[in-house]
């Protein structure tokens, strides 16, 4: 496993990379594991209607009211009620948060699975085990306190934090051995080593995920998973997977395509 000294060292001694490449490569593993990326996506939404239905009953669900007295609609109302319900929120976004990170990560093992050539285990709850509850919980926590300052801080600082954020999953589910704060500062590492490149290619391919609101909206849960992809390719690039376990590795070919 790396430890975080030696995550920071390939971080800060990274390549230039190549958005042509990365984009490249995102679209060829995208045909490869769209099924699976919409299976993943599913469960998401899945569990994000779960939530909020049991917030609402529970009275914590934040309240979508910016346009619900229009005579008395201006700015100063508007983000008053922002920041209330940001604020507001922010239970049930811990609770979104971890269990987003918890697919999104089990989503970067098969992709690595895949990119290895090897057997693909198709286990999206692989970190919904016991001993990673504490610490995606905590995660969690993390991102939501880092996101909901940026939002306080309205749009451009939530823009910036959003690509280190970004990291999160894939850092935390190839290196389940850093602590949580190692976590953020790798990710964070990464994310402003690697900011414009990374915003870059996950705003062109969430272009191309939205594509799937042409087939009735319904088509963007087989799409959107392809915003995932650049920052596995990043990640590879970047850091490495030469810390692949024994697991991960059952089956693989030493022709990687990638």
């Amino acid at each position: 496993m790396n430890t975080l000294d030696s995550l920071l060292k390939k971080i800060d001694n990274a390549k230039s990379l190549d958005f042509g490449t990365i984009f490249d490569n995102t679209i060829e593993l995208f045909k490869k594991i769209w099924l699976k990326g919409f299976l993943m996506v599913l469960l998401m939404v899945v569990f994000a209607v779960v939530i909020n239905l049991l917030f609402s009953l529970i009275g914590l669900a934040p309240e979508n009211n910016f346009f619900a007295n229009v005579d008395s609609f201006d700015m100063d109302t508007v983000f008053s009620l922002y920041g209330v319900n940001v604020l507001y929120s922010i239970p049930q976004t811990i609770l979104l948060s971890a269990v987003t990170m918890a697919f999104v990560g089990a989503f970067y093992k098969i992709c690595k699975q895949v990119n290895l050539g090897g057997n693909v285990v198709d286990d999206y709850f692989y970190f919904f085990k016991k001993e990673y509850a504490s610490k995606l919980l905590m995660l969690g926590i993390i991102y939501t306190g880092i996101a909901t300052l940026a939002q306080l801080l309205l749009f451009i600082p939530y823009i910036y934090a959003f690509v280190p954020l970004s990291y999160f999953s894939i850092v935390f589910a190839n290196n389940p051995n850093l602590s949580e704060m190692e976590v953020v500062k790798a990710s964070f590492a990464i994310g402003n080593k690697k900011w414009l490149i990374t915003f870059g290619t996950m705003f062109v391919a969430g272009i191309l995920g939205m594509l799937g609101m042409i087939a009735c909206f319904i088509g963007v849960l087989f799409t959107m998973s392809i915003v995932y992809l650049p920052i596995f390719f990043i990640y590879k690039e970047v850091v490495g997977f030469d810390n692949t376990s024994e697991i991960d590795q059952i089956g693989a070919g030493n022709d990687s395509d990638y």
